[in-house]
C-alpha cells in the first residue's frame, strides 16, 4: 500500500469572496472570479521551493480561481499542475459556476483542459444558465468518490487546490484562503 501525502490548499481570496463578505453575505453575481490582489499576495506567499519539493504533481480544480493560486503557489515547480473537476466548488452562488472549456483553454492555454465536459460544474440540464443548487447529497458523493481517487493515485505527494465548502466536507475543518493542511492517504 502506497501511503500519499496530500497537502490540501484552499485558493486565496477571490473577487466573490470580498464582495460576499462586505455586502453581507448577498450573491453579488460574479462568475468564475478571479484573485483579487489581496489573493494573490495570499498565495504568492505559499510559493517556497523546499516546502514543495516532494510534490510529485499539482491539481487544481478549474475554476479560474483555483487555477491562479496554483500557478502563484507552485511558481518554478518542476511539478505539473493538471486541472480535475471533481474537488471543483459546491454549486451554490455565482462564484462556483464555471467558464466553458474554451473560454479557459483561452485564458491558459500552457493547460490542458480537453478530459473536462464543456459544463463541467454542477448544473440543470433543462436551464443551462441558471444557477442549480448542489445538493449536500451530490456533494459527499463527489467527496467520496474524490477519496477514492487519490487513493488510486500512484505518486506519494501532491498538492491540491480546492474550496471551502467542498475541503470542509472532506476533512471536516473550516479553511481559511490559502490554508494548507496535510493529510495522509
Amino acid at each position: 500500500m502506497i501511503v500519499t501525502t496530500v497537502h490540501l490548499i484552499r485558493h486565496g481570496q477571490s473577487q466573490f469572496n470580498a464582495a460576499f463578505d462586505s455586502i453581507k453575505r448577498v450573491d453579488p453575481m460574479i462568475f468564475d472570479p478571479r484573485l483579487t490582489e489581496l489573493g494573490r499576495a495570499q498565495a504568492a506567499k505559499l510559493a517556497d521551493p523546499a516546502r514543495w519539493s516532494k510534490v510529485e504533481i499539482v491539481f487544481a480544480s478549474p475554476l479560474t480561481r483555483a487555477i491562479e493560486t496554483a500557478e502563484l503557489a507552485f511558481a518554478g515547480h518542476a511539478a505539473p499542475l493538471k486541472i480535475e473537476a471533481l474537488h471543483r466548488e459546491r454549486a451554490e452562488h455565482s462564484g462556483d459556476i464555471g467558464r466553458r472549456t474554451p473560454e479557459l483553454k483561452a485564458d491558459f492555454p500552457h493547460l490542458e483542459f480537453d478530459h473536462l465536459d464543456d459544463r463541467w460544474w454542477h448544473h440543470d440540464p433543462a436551464r443551462p444558465d441558471a444557477i442549480a443548487v448542489e445538493s449536500e447529497e451530490t456533494l459527499l458523493a463527489r467527496v467520496a468518490a474524490f477519496r477514492e481517487w487519490l487513493a488510486a493515485r500512484r505518486e506519494r505527494e501532491i498538492a491540491v487546490v480546492g474550496h471551502g465548502t467542498f475541503l470542509n466536507r472532506l476533512t471536516g475543518r473550516h479553511f481559511q484562503n490559502c490554508e494548507v493542511v496535510t493529510l495522509e492517504f
